[in-house]
C-alpha cells in the first residue's frame, strides 16, 4: 500500500519516527505540502495522512485511487466528509490523544495570568531582584485562585480534567453544560458566566460556538474575569476580547489558539494588554505526539484489516 504523509513536520519535526506506519506499506513523508502540490504528491496513494493539508471535493476528484484519509489530529474540518462518503473514502481522526496535555496547558495559562511567573522571571534575570531594597517585590497584582469560581465550558475529557485540577487548587467548578454525571451540578452557560471569576473554554467549534465569547457575553461577565481558550480560536471574537482587555472588563486572557493560524500581524490580541499567548502547543509534548502517531497508525492498520466505525475512530 502506498501511504503519503502530507504534512508530518508538525507532529514529527525530527524527534520521533514514522515506524508505526512503515510496517503497513510504502511510506513517503513530507514536512509540508502546499495546496498546489497535494494532487501531485497524493496521486496513486490508497492512504494519505494529513494534519492541516486540505482535502476538498475538487482535490478528491483528482485522486481516484484514494480509499483512506487519516487525520493526524482531533479536528477533521480540513476534509470534505460528504465528498469522501460519496466516494467511499474512510476518514479517521485521533480523538483523545491530547487530553492531559491540553488540560495542563489550560491550567498553565491560568496560572500565568494569576501568578505572572514569566513577567517576574524576566525582571529577575534583568537584575530587578538584585536592585531591590526589599527581600521581595511584585510588578503586577497577583491572584489566589482558591475559592474562585471557574466556569468550565465543555465537560468532555479535557474539560473534566481541567475541573479536577481546578478543584485541587481549591476552586469551585461551574460545569457547562451537560455531560457531568451529577445533574444537580450542571449550570447553563448564562448562569455560569455570570458567577465565574474564570472561564475556561473546552467546547468544539460549531456554528453555535463560533464567536461564543463576544462583547454581549463579556458584558454579562464579572468585572475582572480571567478567560482561557485552549479549544479553538474562533470561539472567541478577538476584536471584542481586545477591547475588553483594554477597558479592564477582562483582567486577563490566555490562549493557545487564535482565529487564523499562523497568527496574522494585525491580530488585535498582539497589542492587547494582559494577554498570554502560546502558538498552539498544547498538543506538542513529545509523549503526546508519540501517542498521536501510534493511534493514527493503529487506525490505518484497522482499516487495512477491514475494520470500520468506532474501532478505527471513523468520522464519516
Amino acid at each position: 500500500m502506498k501511504i503519503i504523509i502530507m504534512d508530518g513536520s508538525a507532529a514529527n519535526p525530527g524527534d520521533l519516527n514514522w515506524e508505526p506506519f512503515e510496517g503497513l506499506g510504502e511510506v513517503t513523508a513530507y514536512d509540508i505540502t502546499p495546496v498546489d502540490k497535494i494532487v501531485e504528491r497524493a496521486k496513486g496513494a490508497k492512504a494519505v495522512i494529513t494534519n492541516k493539508t486540505p482535502f476538498t471535493e475538487d482535490i478528491l476528484e483528482q485522486l481516484p485511487d484514494l480509499k483512506y484519509i487519516g487525520v493526524l489530529a482531533t479536528g477533521f474540518n480540513v476534509v470534505d466528509l460528504e465528498a469522501c462518503r460519496r466516494r467511499g473514502i474512510i476518514v479517521t481522526n485521533v480523538p483523545e490523544y491530547g487530553t492531559f496535555a491540553t488540560a495542563q496547558m489550560a491550567v498553565a495559562l491560568l496560572l500565568e495570568l494569576a501568578d505572572k511567573v514569566g513577567l517576574h522571571n524576566a525582571d529577575v534575570k534583568n537584575g530587578g531582584w538584585v536592585r531591590s531594597e526589599q527581600f521581595c517585590y511584585w510588578l503586577s497584582p497577583l491572584t489566589e485562585l482558591c475559592d474562585k469560581n471557574i466556569a468550565v465550558v465543555g465537560m468532555g475529557k479535557i474539560g473534566t480534567r481541567v475541573a479536577i485540577i481546578a478543584e485541587a487548587l481549591g476552586m469551585k467548578v461551574l460545569p457547562v453544560p451537560h455531560t457531568i454525571k451529577d445533574p444537580s451540578k450542571e449550570f447553563t452557560f448564562d448562569e455560569a458566566i455570570a458567577k465565574a471569576d474564570v472561564i475556561s473554554l473546552h467546547c468544539p467549534l460549531t456554528k453555535e460556538t463560533q464567536n461564543l465569547i463576544n462583547k454581549d457575553v463579556i458584558a454579562r461577565c464579572k468585572d475582572g474575569v480571567f478567560i482561557i481558550n485552549a479549544a479553538r480560536g474562533p470561539i472567541v471574537n478577538e476584536h471584542d476580547m481586545a477591547e475588553a482587555l483594554k477597558s479592564g472588563k477582562v483582567a486577563g486572557f490566555g490562549c493557545d489558539v487564535v482565529s487564523v493560524e499562523p497568527m496574522k500581524e494585525d491580530n488585535p490580541l498582539l497589542t492587547a494588554p494582559n494577554t498570554v499567548i502560546t502558538p498552539h502547543i498544547a498538543w506538542a509534548p513529545l509523549e503526546t505526539r508519540a501517542r498521536l502517531i501510534k493511534v493514527a497508525a493503529g487506525n490505518l492498520k484497522g482499516f487495512i484489516n477491514g475494520k470500520e466505525g468506532s474501532e478505527i475512530n471513523q468520522v464519516n
